[in-house]
């Protein structure tokens, strides 16, 4: 039985592409910090598609010892896709974080992409698509965003780098950059407080999920989701960096967000 791996399941986003890859038919093992949502997101996948097999282990991948019991228990399961869809957007000036909060942020949106990736290939089917969620942060430099865009533009160069190494072996890895995601109400009402390019930007985690689906079985190596976004990285190339840098800082300096 060859299962799709799938991280950050417990969010929102994690959860919109465990119903999407369900509806397809795919056997599930899902992964993210609560077990409690896990163990109810298992039960609604299974009610809805008896079909389907659907595993789970609880982690928080900043954690050294739970990443390597997740590995201990799929180490049996063959996996024919991963999606690494978990992250996690603090918003602040780097002074004040914690050097536990900068290595959560780091591993969670990073490096336990980059584990969980390695574990897949290890214990992969003859194919095998990688499928890793940057964000638009991850093309330039972004004050008091700083570490979150340095993380996801990490992802986005391994993606891109492996899509290269990976080819003629039978994986496809494809990284997609959307913008702000409208998912729970406290998010929805800090896109909100980020001005009209913010909101302009801002998808539903549906919508996110279906052109992310459809970049993947064309095979793209690298997509920015939607055209707002797509327009304003290219207007930006052509502004000096100190400027970007500047309008960048005037804008999220403004706000906060710490809600992990």
């Amino acid at each position: 039985m060859i299962y799709t791996l799938v991280s950050g399941a417990t969010g929102v986003l994690g959860g919109c592409f465990c119903r999407a890859l369900a509806a397809r038919g795919e056997n599930l093992f899902i992964t993210g910090r609560s077990a409690d949502k896990l163990i109810c997101l298992q039960r609604q996948l299974t009610a809805e598609y008896p079909a389907i097999n659907v595993l789970f282990h609880p982690c928080d991948l900043s954690d050294d010892g739970q990443v390597e019991a997740l590995f201990k228990a799929a180490e049996n399961l063959v996996f024919g896709a991963v999606y690494n869809v978990a992250g996690a957007d603090v918003q602040k000036p780097f002074e004040e974080y914690t050097a536990d909060k900068i290595r959560f942020q780091i591993r969670g949106t990073f490096e336990g992409a980059a584990l969980l990736t390695f574990f897949a290939l290890s214990h992969r089917a003859e194919k095998l698509q990688i499928v890793n969620v940057s964000s638009v942060c991850a093309q330039r430099a972004m004050p008091y965003f700083a570490l979150y865009a340095a993380s996801k533009a990490a992802l986005d160069r391994l993606s891109y780098a492996l899509s290269y190494e990976l080819s003629e072996k039978n994986c496809s890895v494809t990284c997609v950059l959307p913008g702000s995601i409208k998912t729970r109400a406290d998010v929805r009402e800090y896109i909100q407080s980020l001005g009209r390019f913010a909101r302009k930007s801002a998808k539903s985690p549906e919508w996110v999920v279906e052109k992310t689906l459809k970049a993947a079985a064309r095979g793209k190596r690298r997509v920015i989701l939607g055209a707002h976004n797509k327009f304003l990285n290219f207007a930006l190339k052509f502004a000096p960096r100190g400027i970007q840098m500047k309008f960048i800082s005037r804008r999220w300096r403004k706000t906060r967000k710490d809600a992990f």
